[in-house]
């Protein structure tokens, strides 16, 4: 267990590997309570949500979920959050635990006057259901939503029960699975846990730690705040251009984003593969070839379905080209890489 803004995390319960291997061929489940839960509800909710996010809240419908990022005056991610839209007048913001604060001041300042503002995330618990028996877990565990599989396409999600328990199950997650995630009351969440680690047992399914989130997650090139992506680094640079609609309205950052896009980012966040033997970590130096350092590692671990030590990182734009070779400084001993595509690893669609 280890502290995590403000909560006891754990980061393992039988070990990394086998966590991370259980929802590569089954299924694992992560408490993801420390998520934060934001409501805007309103006639205007959704030109607020819209003016503080990137990506264009009129593409979703309701019942849909929509991946963004959420950006200063400069361009800078404030955090990447995923915006439920519940009714063409309500919406969740679910924001990451160590931004919740800054974003949720961010979103009541602009919500004043115009639109009700309340933080749930006290109130809520999250479960995250991950992995190819994912969803035979949520079945056998009582869902009342008949085959999930159907009925909830990819970001997408619905009110249901749960081992007779009411749930909101969203076709999202943050592994590169297939899965779930399921909103629930604070105070139901230790019953459903119990609920669905009794129904997975015969399945395979195994609680999984921070450290087995860290490793699915970079294998599927999602990123990490406060590592990947943060203050100092904007969308068009990280590899989430796609999050940025520029032509849909304005937005907090529309501006310095369409400088960037007009001359081009000069930096560009890769994966690369260790091609010598060292495991590149988050804040490791990349190098020249005379050893001054010319980008940073942002996170490396070794990935275990891919067999291969990975990483990504910010490197000029014309190394980032697939094929460079990189120099990583891992604690004083240089270590070559390559760039490569990414993700690392996709799953096989069924």
């Amino acid at each position: 267990m280890v502290p995590y803004a403000g909560w006891e995390m754990p980061v393992q319960y039988q070990g990394v590997a086998a966590e991370h291997q259980a929802v590569r061929e089954r299924a694992g489940l992560f408490d993801v309570c420390h998520m934060g839960e934001l409501e805007l509800r309103g006639p205007e909710a959704a030109a607020v949500v819209d003016g503080l996010i990137t990506n264009d809240l009129g593409r979703a419908r309701d019942g849909q979920a929509l991946y963004t990022c959420c950006c200063d005056a400069q361009g800078g991610i404030l955090d990447d959050l995923i915006i439920y839209r519940r009714s063409a007048e309500r919406f969740l913001v679910v924001c990451n635990a160590a931004n919740l604060a800054k974003i949720a001041s961010h979103f009541s300042r602009a919500a004043e006057g115009r639109c009700s503002f309340e933080d749930l995330s006290p109130q809520t618990g999250l479960l995250a259901l991950q992995g190819p028996r994912a969803l035979e877990v949520l079945a056998r565990a009582g869902c009342a939503l008949e085959d999930v599989a159907t009925a909830l396409p990819s970001f997408h999600f619905a009110d249901t029960r749960v081992a007779g328990l009411p749930v909101t199950v969203a076709r999202t997650g943050y592994t590169g699975e297939d899965g779930v995630e399921l909103f629930c009351a604070a105070a139901d969440a230790p019953a459903l846990w119990s609920a669905l680690l009794a129904a997975g047992e015969p399945l395979g399914l195994a609680p999984a730690g921070l450290g087995a989130r860290d490793t699915l997650r970079l294998e599927a090139r999602l990123s990490l705040y406060g590592n990947d992506i943060d203050e100092t680094t904007n969308p068009l640079e990280a590899g989430l251009g796609w999050t940025v609609k520029l032509q849909a309205g304005d937005f907090i950052g529309k501006e310095a984003l369409l400088a960037v896009q007009a001359t081009g980012p000069t930096r560009k966040l890769v994966g690369f593969e260790m091609v010598g033997r060292g495991i590149a970590r988050h804040g490791y130096p990349i190098v020249d070839e005379q050893g001054s350092t010319i980008g940073v590692c942002t996170s490396g671990a070794p990935g275990p379905t891919v067999g291969k030590n990975i990483g990504l990182g910010y490197v000029p734009t014309p190394l980032a080209t697939v094929g460079t070779t990189l120099r990583v400084d891992c604690r004083g001993k240089v270590v070559e890489a390559v760039v490569v595509p990414t993700p690392f690893y996709r799953r096989a669609k069924a």
